[in-house]
């Protein structure tokens, strides 16, 4: 076999450059994007944006208008009119939501709302500050998109959603994404970019959305144009007057402690699943425990019966079983010491209150209440609202600087007195001991959510949190932990010996009446 030479090196790279092709980064390319769309400075000053147009449906033929409306920092309103019917999807800064062709009007959960939640974080970031709006890129490799070579990047929001966008090897602008939003799956192809205030914007866009098609021409594109709030909140036919939230608070918080007597005649199942992502989103670890738990004084206690998917050895379950047995005697030892330290304080007259309680007047003060509307969830009636911070208020204790961080919206169960489900995320970061010790990021989120069990208390299903996190000034985590709930099980002499399970568990349940 004879050497290659220079020559025969170069013909090689001509006739095939891939093979010499360096994989690109996908930083640069995104780089490329944002210099070529108008460049950072024009780009950073870009507050709404504004495209409208008319459509034909390939399916059936039929025309429409299309809106799409973004707003800073993460507003999102994105609407097909076709006659009298309108397909909204939009993201207000606190709940997503949407309105169908059949006139439905909901909040939109789970995978579905976090879906438009990061379609909001993506279409407002614009590739700017990719550190700062947590979006962590990855390359994908070539492709060919209408005949164009293309550079195929993959888009990862902070809670995990995905969508795969497509730049012009030659203009650098997008040509091609796709990813669900809203539940549906969309795949969107632009074209015809044009100059508007520095800025390139697409004047065709073919949508795909779910089977349907639609060929759009823009024919108004505006930068900075005025986009109120009202835009993206829920159409303000579908609200309903918000009851006394003072009234309906210090009715849930007094139901606690009837709830937490409830919660002791329950026991059931815990799995977790925390899943610790690289800065670029790649997995880098993941871990999945189960425990069995019951409910005692308000708190849940828990033992550990299987790790990565394997029960515990007997050895391993006896340890698990003694730590449950501490915690117990903990708990119980935390309780006296309280009945006695509030016994103490009624005798003089006063009000026992911990440092870092937080009353029902601090929450409404704290926060502002909007968008109030009634929808069913789990079968159930619930009013539902989005809460965002009130900047009025000057937050003292470290848990009210926590809850003036948070916006998000909460599903409440009137009747039953207790919250149905919760979402919640931090509007800035949260810096303990002014970022020493750690700095807990913005876009951090939660989700909490009940089912309302034996038509007599709302009980734990889902847990999930994504959390962005910086320790000590060095090491930063991105963290995603999912919580399941299930087989809940009611204390009585029948099911009592198969909670008990596995390895004596039933060792570390505290003495007291069977129903």
């Amino acid at each position: 076999m004879r050497p290659l030479t220079y020559t025969s090196l170069l013909a090689l790279s001509l006739a095939c450059p891939s093979a010499f092709a360096q994989t690109p980064e996908p930083a640069k390319i995104a780089e490329q994007f944002v210099k070529a769309e108008g460049g950072s400075k024009v780009l950073s000053k870009i507050q709404t944006m504004t495209l409208e147009g008319t459509f034909t449906n390939a399916a059936d033929g039929k025309s429409g208008t299309y809106t799409l409306d973004t707003k800073l920092p993460n507003r999102y309103y994105s609407e097909l009119v076709i006659g009298d019917k309108n397909v909204i999807e939009a993201y207000n800064g606190k709940s997503a939501w949407h309105q169908t062709a059949a006139g439905e009007l909901g909040t939109l959960l789970g995978q579905e709302g976090l879906q438009l939640e990061a379609a909001s974080s993506y279409y407002n970031s614009r590739f700017l500050n990719l550190k700062k709006n947590k979006l962590a890129l990855a390359f994908v490799g070539h492709a060919q998109v209408r005949g164009k070579d293309v550079l195929q990047v993959e888009v990862t929001a902070p809670t995990r959603v995905k969508r795969e966008v497509f730049f012009d090897s030659q203009t650098h602008l997008i040509v091609k994404e796709t990813g669900a939003v809203g539940g549906v799956d969309q795949e969107i192809l632009y074209d015809d970019y044009r100059i508007v205030d520095g800025v390139k914007l697409p004047y065709k866009i073919e949508l795909h959305r779910g089977h349907d098609a639609y060929s759009i021409d823009i024919a108004r594109a505006v930068i900075n144009g005025t986009v109120g709030e009202r835009v993206f909140d829920f159409p303000i036919k579908s609200q309903v007057k918000l009851p006394d939230l003072k009234a309906l608070f210090k009715e849930i918080d007094e139901n606690q402690k009837a709830i937490d007597k409830l919660k002791e005649n329950y026991a059931g199942t815990r799995v977790e699943e925390e899943t610790e992502f690289e800065k670029d989103g790649k997995l880098k670890k993941t871990s999945l425990n189960e425990f069995t738990f019951f409910y005692l004084n308000g708190n849940e206690v828990s033992t550990l019966v299987k790790k990565d998917g394997k029960p515990l050895s007997d050895a391993e379950q006896k340890k698990e079983n003694e730590k449950t047995q501490k915690e117990i005697a903990d708990i119980q030892k935390r309780e006296a010491k309280k009945e006695a330290k509030d016994e103490k304080a009624k005798e003089e007259g006063k009000k026992d209150k911990e440092d870092d309680d937080v009353d029902i007047e601090t929450f409404l003060r704290a926060c502002q209440f909007v968008n109030p509307r009634r929808e069913r969830f789990r079968g159930e009636d619930v009013l539902v609202f989005d809460f965002e911070p009130n900047p009025e208020y000057k937050a003292h204790k470290m848990v009210e600087k926590i809850i003036q961080k948070l916006a998000g919206v909460i599903w409440i169960d009137e009747k039953a007195h207790d919250v149905a489900r919760l979402e919640a995320y931090f509007v800035g970061d949260f810096k303990f001991a002014g970022g020493l010790l750690a700095n807990l990021q913005k876009g951090t989120s939660f989700i909490f959510e009940q089912a309302y069990v034996n038509h007599e208390i709302w009980l734990p299903t889902f847990l999930e949190a994504h959390i962005g996190v910086r320790v000590l000034l060095l090491k930063g985590f991105n963290v995603n932990a999912v919580t399941h709930y299930s087989d809940y099980k009611r204390f009585n002499v029948e099911t009592l010996s198969t909670i008990a399970k596995p390895k004596d568990v039933s060792e570390a349940l505290p003495e007291k009446p069977i129903n």
